[in-house]
């Protein structure tokens, strides 16, 4: 799966779609959109407030630049989640770990492991063949049965 490809079946055909499987090209190239999208966006911000700041300190500017940021934000928040909980099914566990860590990062010390935990499930190679999630989503035509 390519980036294009990826951005449009995050952000098209399954923008809240929980069940299923996502694959980890699927959910990299989203993460690089999501992410540059972000950045660009940021600099732009640091751009026009640094150029309006005058005489008169108009930053009217940079406030839309700040509430597009957070419309994007809040835009992308459904399907970054369904992406990931899609990812945990992947990798054959259920989408309610995503949850709990997500309540558990935000204890203090104890939450960059679990940010950690979830960016080392998204990682890893997620299972071959069909599982309790759906086909694979690399193979959707591989079959679990090993002699058949």
């Amino acid at each position: 799966m390519g980036f294009k490809e990826a951005v449009r079946t995050v952000l098209r055909e399954k923008y809240a779609t929980f069940s299923g499987r996502a694959s980890r090209s699927e959910y990299w190239w989203f993460q690089l959109f999501f992410w540059a999208v972000l950045i660009v966006l940021f600099a732009l911000f640091v751009a026009v407030s640094d150029a309006a700041r005058g005489p008169d300190e108009s930053l009217s500017i940079s406030y839309v630049v700040v509430v597009v940021m957070g419309l994007f934000i809040l835009a992308t928040f459904l399907p970054h989640t369904a992406l990931q909980i899609r990812c945990f099914h992947d990798r054959n566990t259920s989408g309610w770990w995503y949850l709990a860590a997500l309540i558990l990062s935000f204890i203090p010390l104890f939450g960059r492991g679990v940010i950690g935990g979830i960016i080392a499930v998204s990682s890893f190679k997620g299972t071959e063949g069909p599982n309790k999630y759906g086909a694979d989503p690399l193979r959707p035509e591989a079959r679990a049965e090993v002699f058949a």
